[in-house]
């Protein structure tokens, strides 16, 4: 009797620390799963807000393979260049699913200072701007975030460019028909708030060049002048071969070479493809 009533004892306790330690590893992974989770967009804090993009991007529009088409995208860019080439405003878009973002808008504001967008100094500092398009099973919700240098545009202006993209994804179910609406809609009211700011330009300079007296003397001075010429083209000749000597060669079309003398390397490409900010990323204000 009491051998039986010992091995239920002993089967009890194996059995509930089996119970114990089945329900220790089916809690683990997620309690773990959801302490190192990243933070939701608009939930998160400086330095980073929880973003761990490169700051400096292929396009100006984020996370749009999976919602855009890549022509759409570079329309996008042709317009959102010139605005930040005017020194209107440096902007960016920023698309993410419903499940990504917490605060909608601190998710347009911290992204805004993320990535540093805006000039850093000059006329037009801190004219950053971000669109955060939020996308809905059914329709989007687009928020803004704008830097501290874009007093000039309106909360009502801003507001009616997010309803306007957002009435045109719900009649059309296209993600590449709201954004051209959006950049389209922003560049023009944009641009009535803020002309391109031009760079001053130097008035070149007149040089002018002492005439020559007439009459007689202004032949002899000709003549004086094609003596000199035709000396330092003698000089000329003389001088070469005693540089070839030495191993300094002169070519017309590249100067000095092979002795020390060297060109520019590399040259001036046609630019950087990259776009991102530039400046402290400073926000004033979001919707």
């Amino acid at each position: 009797m009491d051998r039986n009533m010992t091995r239920r004892g002993i089967t009890l306790i194996v059995a509930g620390f089996a119970a114990v330690m089945a329900l220790a590893f089916t809690l683990t992974p997620a309690s773990a799963s959801a302490g190192f989770a990243a933070p939701l967009c608009g939930d998160g804090s400086a330095p980073d807000y929880g973003f761990n993009y490169d700051q400096q991007q292929a396009h100006w529009t984020v996370d749009w393979q999976n919602y855009a088409s890549e022509q759409t995208v570079t329309e996008v860019d042709t317009i959102l260049d010139q605005l930040n080439g005017d020194s209107i405003a440096q902007t960016m878009i920023l698309i993410k699913p419903q499940d990504q973002v917490g605060n909608q808008v601190n998710c347009a504001v911290h992204f805004l200072r993320y990535m540093k967008l805006g000039l850093p100094t000059g006329e037009r500092k801190d004219n950053g701007f971000v669109f955060l398009i939020v996308v809905e099973p059914t329709r989007i919700d687009v928020h803004y975030g704008v830097g501290l240098g874009l007093p000039a545009l309106t909360a009502s202006e801003l507001t009616n460019i997010n309803r306007a993209a957002e009435d045109t994804y719900q009649s059309t179910h296209s993600m590449d028909q709201a954004l051209l609406s959006l950049v389209q809609e922003f560049d023009t009211v944009a641009r009535k708030n803020y002309a391109p700011l031009i760079s001053p330009t130097t008035t070149p300079e007149t040089v002018n060049l002492p005439a020559l007296p007439s009459g007689p003397m202004g032949i002899v001075t000709l003549c004086c002048l094609g003596c000199l010429g035709i000396l330092l083209l003698l000089f000329l000749l003389w001088l070469l071969p005693k540089l070839a000597r030495s191993g300094i060669n002169f070519n017309p079309s590249g100067g000095f070479g092979s002795g020390g003398f060297g060109g520019f390397g590399g040259g001036f490409g046609g630019g950087s493809s990259s776009r991102g900010g530039s400046g402290s990323g400073r926000s004033g204000r979001g919707n």
